[in-house]
């Protein structure tokens, strides 16, 4: 790279942050790659960036000590389940040194990159993959999400309610210690199923549309109940299929299918409100 050449900010807007597309598409961790942009090492379509806020899309060019970083297409994507067992971090290192996914899996897939996450205590279905431009459509998805929950405590009318209709809530009760989001809205779940409703545990089926971070977690603590299991059970129809913890497999060529066609049709939508707000702006 040119040492002289002016660094620039790189794009905003729609995309992914630079250090995720960085660290889905090569051995870096996001940790690294912002210090690799700190350092002037990351170029943006032939411009040098040091903007950690920089967002690129699918067609940037971009390159890491002066080496291209390519990009998968949709059609080049692969997807993977893994049965995420309790005791692993969604993360790829843990400075206290706990253990991650990455030391399970299996070495090929070390650089895919996990659709949404799983909390340290939670099980089940988590989704991978090597495109981080599919990653990230799915994880700002409202595709269906379904978990089997164990609660300390019975289910109240209130909180029926409150999964019917939706709610918002101010505190950080049943979040991570060190989270900072005080408020959090939740939209009405898309069903919910109670299996056994008792004064000392419960137990219940629910399908949401969100993946806030410890969002059951903190729903159900609003009522002060503690949710002593969580088990995702399946995201996007996406099931184990009998999947043993700690194992991976494949996606089936529907599950391909129907993923292709949902990543279609959303790119569809995008352009088609795209062109709304162009016609809008136009008018006014």
């Amino acid at each position: 790279m040119n040492g002289n050449r002016k660094p620039e900010t790189g794009k905003r807007g729609d995309g992914i942050r630079l250090n995720k597309f960085i660290s889905h598409n090569t051995k870096y961790s996001r940790r690294e790659a912002d210090r690799l942009i700190a350092e002037g090492k990351v170029e943006v379509d032939g411009k040098i960036v040091t903007d950690l806020s920089t967002k690129v899309d699918e067609e940037a060019r971009v390159k890491v000590n002066g080496r291209p970083v390519k990009s998968r297409s949709m059609h080049e994507m692969t997807v993977i389940v893994y049965h995420k067992p309790k005791g692993e971090l969604v993360t790829r290192k843990d400075p206290r040194g706990r253990r991650t996914i990455y030391d399970t899996l299996p070495k090929r897939f070390a650089h895919f990159v996990p659709i949404g996450r799983l909390d340290f205590a939670s099980e089940g279905v988590l989704l991978l993959t090597d495109s981080p431009r599919i990653a990230d459509i799915l994880m700002r998805s409202d595709l269906e999400r379904v978990y089997n929950l164990k609660l300390r405590g019975s289910i109240t009318p209130a909180m029926e309610r409150a999964m019917r209709e939706g709610m918002k809530i101010r505190g950080k009760k049943g979040a991570h210690e060190k989270s900072t989001i005080e408020e959090m809205e939740f939209a009405p779940f898309f069903a919910y199923q109670i299996l056994k409703n008792a004064s000392n545990y419960s137990k219940i089926r629910v399908a949401i549309g969100e993946g806030k971070n410890r969002e059951l977690r903190r729903f159900f603590a609003y009522f002060d109940r503690e949710v002593l299991d969580l088990h995702r059970v399946s995201f996007g129809g996406i099931s184990l299929n009998n999947l043993p913890k700690g194992k991976t497999r494949f996606l089936t060529q529907k599950e391909y299918d129907d993923l292709h066609a949902f990543v279609k049709a959303q790119k569809e939508e995008k352009k088609t409100m795209e062109k709304q707000e162009k016609r809008e702006e136009r008018e006014q």
